[in-house]
């Protein structure tokens, strides 16, 4: 079943295609940004890749400045708003941003169509004592609260995307040295230290809970690759969890808490954050995040000179 707004796309060759297929399932299953906001990145892009189309631009790693600049002149020259000339150029910049921050293109050539970067909105992210109040809302021995308990430890713990979270098998854990092996974007992996409180809920779940999870599993949903030891995370069919339903989960034990506006990524986005901000240096950060350029993960750094400045502000008796 396609994706929310890549019916809205174009015909065009995989190359060209699916790197924004890929892009609109990261805002809607990464991002979690509603169905509404997906279709009217699909609706941009689509308008964007029938342009491509049209000068045979066949993979969007050819796109040039050039290109791009001829192109705002042609949505320029239809006479769109210019609310609606803004936003197609946001859905571009971003869609290219996006490339490049996975190691699909070797540039970014929408510098054109971008704004200042000063005014490019900073990830969120919640204070420790806000982590902690969403995961204390999962203690308890019901064998969904030790779920809860296990998938919120572990995206806090390891920066980890909730596909990559969902998608780990029992093999890819070595609770002993305390590492999990996730499998990014583009099947690239990464070994990822996993910390003790992490990997005491992790325990409780796949030792006490997990296998009540698995007796349930039929035919059509307890199949597993062979030599594989199944997925970690299972719903209450026994299947493997799915992204959607892991992101509920996340959004009750915020709500629960009283936290708002918490998604998969706001953890992720914490991760990164409170590493650095507890003086980790960014190529470490990098590598654990799985980014393939430390580009995007230069963002967190200026969250954390935002925090600085704002502690000086307050602090020091000459910054007023």
């Amino acid at each position: 079943m396609a994706r929310h707004g890549a019916q809205l796309l174009p015909e065009a060759s995989a190359p060209l295609l699916r790197p924004v297929e890929d892009y609109l399932a990261h805002i809607e299953l990464e991002r979690g940004l509603s169905r509404n906001t997906v279709d009217a990145y699909a609706r941009d892009l689509a308008r964007y890749l029938t342009w491509l189309i049209d000068r045979d631009i066949a993979h969007l790693s050819e796109v040039t400045e050039e290109d791009l600049l001829a192109f705002r002149a042609a949505i320029d020259a239809e006479g769109l708003a210019a609310s609606s000339q803004a936003r197609i150029g946001v859905a571009v910049r971003r869609l290219h941003d996006h490339l490049l921050g996975e190691g699909q293109t070797d540039g970014d050539p929408a510098a054109a169509l971008s704004p200042p970067r000063q005014t490019e909105r900073l990830p969120s992210a919640l204070t420790v004592a806000q982590v902690e109040s969403i995961l204390a809302t999962t203690a308890g021995e019901d064998p969904v609260q030790r779920r809860a308990a296990a998938l919120l430890e572990l995206l806090y713990a390891t920066g980890a995307r909730i596909s990559e979270a969902v998608g780990i098998d029992l093999d890819d854990f070595d609770l002993d040295r305390g590492t999990v092996r996730l499998y990014g974007k583009g099947a690239k992996e990464r070994l990822v230290p996993v910390g003790s409180h992490a990997r005491a809920a992790l325990e409780t779940w796949t030792v006490r809970s997990r296998p009540h999870f698995a007796s349930r599993q039929s035919k059509t949903t307890g199949a597993r690759q062979p030599g594989r030891a199944g997925a970690v995370f299972l719903n209450q069919r026994g299947g493997r969890l799915s992204r959607q339903s892991a992101w509920a989960i996340v959004g009750r034990a915020a709500e629960a808490a009283g936290v708002p506006h918490v998604t998969p990524h706001t953890l992720r986005h914490s991760f990164a954050t409170h590493l650095l901000e507890g003086g980790a240096d960014i190529r470490v950060v990098q590598e654990l995040l799985g980014h393939a350029s430390v580009v995007t993960t230069q963002i967190y750094t200026r969250v954390t000179v935002q925090t600085l400045r704002e502690v000086y502000a307050s602090s020091h008796p000459r910054a007023r």
